[in-house]
């Protein structure tokens, strides 16, 4: 695991958490209270931070409105200390921008911004390096490139387009969600000293802190938040065996429900751990019934939920 540089702007290492966005369950609007009640559980489990607006909080449903209300409620909450990440990425540079000033506005450390991707064809290297850098250039807070999982609608980068996004001075970061352990060598190797590569698949957290990575973003960890922050924590401190331990616990865990249900049935898994989960926003569905025992068993496994409340699913 390697050590920011000290002259880097913003400290992002540790597990952070992709924070799920609840809803009403009757009017459908975004559940601020909700959203609240679960910031206060999250922020005393030894997480470093959360991403409001990303990928799991299905920040693609959330028009702008929504978001910086998200932000706010949460900038409002959070102690000291901690991180808050605003994923402000869209599709056009314009969009992006206004997200940004808004989230640092309401009081974001950073923000997370994923590629525009619609127009997949046109977005070459140098388009992307330059959206990105125009965005450095604008940004009040520092900003971390997000490579979204390759199995959404988004762009696939080349390590040598994020080598070159590394050396500007308010690129702080990448989020790394490709799932694929060499590709994270390739980063850390390749990037410019300081630069913080997270990744974002609950799975490879243990065996990407020891190539350099210095934490991750982790859907898993609003199921298993104290569990993950553990693996980087033990990790840090030299105890392999504990982190290694940890690691156990969550890997499967992401497998099963994160990589395997996506957000309905991490949602789902957040209801049984007494969290504010509820259902995805249309036109995703919520966790078929057929599969609600499955995550219940993840969770178990992992330690989560104890067996007598399996009786309940």
């Amino acid at each position: 695991m390697t050590t920011p540089d000290p002259e880097t702007p913003l400290d992002i290492g540790g597990v952070m958490i992709p924070t799920t966005t609840p809803f009403d369950p009757v009017t459908g609007e975004v559940d601020l209270v909700a959203l609240r009640d679960n910031v206060r559980q999250w922020a005393a489990t030894g997480v470093s931070g959360l991403v409001i607006g990303g990928s799991t909080g299905e920040a693609v449903f959330l028009d702008e409105g929504e978001r910086d209300a998200c932000w706010d409620v949460v900038h409002e909450v959070l102690p000291d200390g901690m991180l808050l990440v605003a994923g402000t990425g869209a599709e056009s540079l314009r969009t992006t921008l206004r997200l940004t000033r808004m989230a640092a506005a309401r009081g974001a450390d950073a923000v997370l911004v994923q590629p525009p991707a619609f127009y997949r064809g046109a977005m070459s290297p140098e388009v992307v390096r330059d959206h990105y850098l125009a965005v450095a250039e604008a940004s009040p807070v520092p900003v971390i490139v997000y490579q979204v999982p390759t199995r959404f609608s988004t762009l696939d980068f080349p390590t040598g387009l994020v080598a070159e996004l590394s050396a500007h001075e308010n690129i702080v970061g990448i989020k790394d969600s490709r799932g694929k352990l060499e590709l994270v060598g390739e980063l850390v190797t390749q990037c410019a000293r300081g630069f913080q590569v997270l990744v974002g698949s609950g799975n490879l957290l243990y065996a990407a802190l020891e190539i350099g990575a210095v934490g991750g973003i982790l859907g898993v960890a609003n199921l298993a938040p104290r569990e993950s922050a553990l693996v980087h924590a033990r990790y840090a401190a030299g105890d392999r065996a504990g982190a290694g331990a940890m690691q156990e616990r969550i890997g499967p865990l992401h497998n099963t429900v994160v990589g395997g249900m996506g957000v309905a049935g991490v949602k789902y898994g957040l209801e049984l751990l007494g969290y504010r989960g509820g259902v995805p926003r249309p036109p995703l569905r919520p966790l078929p019934e057929s599969r609600r025992g499955e995550a219940a068993e993840a969770l178990s496994k992992a330690g989560l939920l104890p067996r007598r409340a399996m009786a309940h699913v």
